[in-house]
């Protein structure tokens, strides 16, 4: 019906539909959505029947290959059992379980072997119809770690691997993860050294046991393991395990380890407590298996490219990963926004409190590693530039999306690559939270005379229960309160405004009330340089607005830039600059002669099979970001941030 308004009376007309209309509905078929198979079952707070023997075979470094084998008790009387690999790891942010690398499945009931059919929506979960009287199922698999780098995350080399249990175990669904008890033995290459947090060590040969130990914690204790391996002890119960591809790579210098003791003294010195027994920095110095930063709560995850150590001063900009991760033992394991945390691998994740969670955990990441010397403070300030020059001119999508809407990021993108990354945003929670979190320390600083920071946020927050490695959480109230018990301010207001609003102002008020501005040079800071002298690119977001690979190619184009309005983007190739064959050096060469000039470039460009030349009309010359004291000679409230306190 349409309806039709005349003066003060409603009139209504029938639609006229077409023959053909008609015809169409008349001979459609329409069937109804079938029903959806039964939702997994809620997680209790109960223990499983019985501890589960974990058995995995690591020796085939040849084909990549961990065979698996699980003696999981039933409980009597039971007929169904259903088995789930799990898909929701906490640091992860996303449902990221490599379902599809677990391969050649069996099931045995008391040693029979019996079906299994896959659930059709959870597709990691296995159904087992149990005959009578099972006391025992028997899981025989293989988890097949990807050999190169486009079938995903490679975690086995000749030399070295890492053993994530998750990825090649299954669980009992219907329970807690820390309620299901499990046995881990594991048999590594021979002659391997193996590092874990895991208690209980015993070694028969190369096969490796370890105390029975609840799933949740099973979990959060990966391997590392390799053939050209270090252990030094750190102090204060806190060790650096390094595996690496070439025995010289473990050379570190005396001067440098001290770097990651200085860490461990300002880390807890920083938060006042510590929520582990014992703390194992797991680190693999490899360009041949993947690279990963992952937190645990007695261990980190880590990968540096392979003369991060021996080559210090020029790799200083890879170095932050480690005081990053052992910052999450505090923030993210020990507390964790509420609805981020779950009772087992099954139920989703909600990510609203990331800006605490990775926002302040890449702050202090920085701090850290420069009060500590794992990086120079010439590295960290250059950090903290780069941060600041993409928010400040790098990232147009801060007019539509806010800081809080990019938590939904690893769900949304899944870390894959996006055409135009600075309009879509992906992950700036870890990096605008940072600089967000600078302001509130330069704000309490200020309000306090300097007798207060960020510091004492992080004793009153993350500091309590000492001794406690469980999980506290946390909702937005709780960070505002505690913020507000530091020093008297509206930091509802504060956050909401700098998180949740869209088009804000660049983030700038930390490091301008630290006593630093934002400014532009010809040259690389630090930090840029090294990444660009390793991975041999040329990143020019802020003259041309593109980076460019060793080859000309553009891997990134700023949204609204100079090259992107003359339309050149992904997967344009730079073929000549001004009639001659395109580098590096030819390129910068070009923008600096035309800096101040009336000439628009003129470059060559390949696109699929077509040539064309593009003319940009650009005369800013090359501009990279650096910050500048506004108190030079005098100490600031952002020297007194990275200046070593621990004792």
């Amino acid at each position: 019906m349409k309806t039709l308004l005349k003066g003060a009376t409603l009139l209504t007309t029938p639609l006229l539909l077409s023959t053909s209309a008609f015809a169409q509905d008349a001979t459609r078929s329409t069937p109804m959505a079938p029903p959806l198979p039964p939702e997994m079952p809620a997680a209790r707070d109960v223990p499983y029947a019985g501890p589960i023997d974990l058995t995995i075979d690591a020796t085939d470094i040849t084909r990549g290959v961990y065979r698996v084998t699980q003696q999981i008790p039933v409980a009597t009387g039971a007929r169904d059992l259903i088995l789930l690999q799990a898909g929701w790891l906490p640091g992860n942010h996303s449902e990221t379980g490599p379902y599809a690398l677990l391969a050649d499945i069996h099931f045995y009931a008391d040693g029979k072997e019996i079906p299994w059919v896959r659930d059709t929506v959870a597709v990691n979960a296995f159904h087992l119809a149990l005959p009578e009287g099972t006391r025992t199922v028997t899981a025989k698999f293989v988890h097949t770690s990807p050999l190169q780098s486009t079938e995903g995350r490679i975690t086995m080399t000749q030399e070295m691997l890492n053993l994530q249990w998750e990825k090649m175990s299954l669980y009992p669904a219907g329970y807690y993860t820390r309620g299901i008890q499990y046995k881990p033995t594991v048999t590594f290459p021979r002659g391997w050294q193996v590092f874990t947090a895991l208690d209980g060590f015993q070694r028969a040969g190369d096969t490796v046991t370890w105390n029975t130990i609840d799933f949740e914690r099973l979990v959060d204790s990966p391997v590392f393991a390799g053939i050209h391996a270090q252990r030094w002890d750190l102090g204060k119960n806190v060790f650096m395990d390094v595996v690496a591809d070439e025995p010289d790579l473990l050379k570190i210098k005396p001067e440098h380890l001290q770097t990651y003791r200085n860490l461990v003294t300002e880390s807890l010195a920083t938060f006042g407590s510590r929520h582990f027994d014992h703390y194992d920095f797991l680190l693999a110095l490899t360009d041949r298996m993947g690279g990963i930063g992952l937190e645990h709560h007695r261990s980190s995850e880590n990968q540096q490219e392979p003369k991060s150590w021996t080559d210090w001063d020029t790799m200083g900009w890879d170095r932050n990963v480690i005081s990053h991760e052992f910052v999450h033992s505090w923030n993210g394991k020990f507390r964790r926004g509420a609805d981020a945390w779950t009772p087992d691998y099954q139920q989703p994740m909600q990510n609203t409190m990331l800006w605490v969670y990775e926002g302040q955990t890449q702050f202090w990441g920085y701090v850290l590693a420069a009060r500590s010397g794992v990086q120079s403070r010439d590295m960290v300030t250059a950090m903290f530039a780069t941060a600041a020059a993409k928010y400040a001119e790098g990232t147009p999508g801060r007019a539509w999306r806010s800081v809080e809407d990019t938590v939904n990021a690893p769900q949304l993108v899944r870390r894959r690559p996006l055409p135009y990354t600075s309009l879509t945003r992906s992950e700036d929670y870890y990096v605008e939270g940072a600089l967000v979190w600078l302001e509130a320390d330069q704000i309490i600083r200020k309000g306090t005379n300097g007798a207060r920071g960020l510091d004492d946020f992080a004793k009153a927050f993350f500091g309590i229960r000492d001794g406690d490695w469980g999980e506290v959480t946390y909702t937005f109230d709780d960070v505002a309160k505690t913020l507000n018990g530091i020093y008297a301010y509206d930091w509802a207001t504060f956050l909401r405004t700098r998180l949740y609003d869209t088009n804000q102002p660049a983030p700038l008020n930390g490091v301008q009330m630290g006593g630093y501005k934002l400014v532009w040079k010809d040259k690389q800071n630090p930090y840029e340089k090294g990444i660009a002298d390793d991975r041999k690119t040329l990143d020019l977001t802020y003259s041309l607005g593109v980076t460019l690979n060793k080859d000309g190619d553009v891997t990134a184009t700023l949204w609204d830039g100079p090259a992107y309005n003359a339309g050149i983007v992904n997967a344009v190739k730079i073929v000549a600059v001004g009639g001659r064959a395109y580098s590096s050096d030819v390129m910068k060469d070009a923008i600096t002669a035309a800096k101040d000039g009336k000439t628009p470039l003129s470059l060559l460009v390949k696109r699929g099979e077509r040539y064309q030349t593009v003319s940009i009309d650009y005369h800013g010359g090359l501009r990279y970001p650096w910050l500048e004291s506004t108190t030079p000679g005098k100490t600031n409230g952002f020297d007194r941030l990275l200046a070593p306190r621990g004792k």
